[in-house]
């Protein structure tokens, strides 16, 4: 008996199989309504929350205090939109509710950055809560991600860094290892001078 099931079994799939793919082929093919041009609505409300968090002023966090030097820093930082590689830019504007204080923005994220006192004598905006650092050398710029641990913009360049790195490869400077051209010999190995 159970032979005899089985039996039809296997010869019945075939024709069921058959009949749902007769099924469907003959179904009703739903037209695409979106025109071309148009957008998803995940793009839509991308672009939506872009655009809000464009015009939403960023909290400059009240406890920071910035000192004098740091106000002069901050004098030295180049703003407006500094053109970067890969077709990336990173525009920085300076706050207009503290001194010192810049937002700086580039594709997707937005931070409120403050200068930070650099050992080296780079020009270093730092947002701590966002985990961001914008660090501006003589002949070029970059912007971090800590929190990520890479970089977001790198080989920025405004007028006066482009102006400067221009200079360096027509007259490079010496290197820390490089012997200066005109250092004076050493003295001869001698016996001391005769007193008089």
């Amino acid at each position: 008996m159970k032979a005899l099931v089985l039996a039809a079994f296997i010869f019945a799939l075939p024709a069921v199989t058959f009949a749902q793919a007769a099924a469907l082929a003959n179904a009703p093919v739903k037209a695409d309504t979106k025109k071309p041009g148009q957008k998803s609505s995940s793009e839509v409300r991308r672009s939506a929350l872009k655009a809000v968090e464009e015009v939403t002023p960023i909290d400059e966090d009240p406890k920071i205090s910035l000192t004098a030097e740091d106000l002069e820093i901050a004098k030295r930082v180049f703003v407006g939109t500094i053109a970067c590689e890969l077709g990336n830019s990173v525009t920085l504007t300076p706050s207009t509710r503290r001194p010192g204080f810049f937002v700086v923005q580039t594709k997707g994220a937005r931070f409120s950055m403050h200068p930070v006192e650099s050992r080296t004598g780079a020009i270093r905006l730092e947002d701590p809560k966002r985990g961001a650092l914008w660090l501006q050398l003589g002949n070029k710029s970059m912007l971090m991600s800590q929190k990520l641990g890479q970089r977001l913009a790198d080989e920025c360049m405004s007028p006066e860094q482009m102006t400067l790195a221009d200079e360096l490869k027509k007259n490079p400077r010496p290197g820390l290892l490089d012997s200066p051209a005109s250092a004076p010999a050493p003295a001869p190995a001698s016996a001391p001078a005769a007193t008089q």
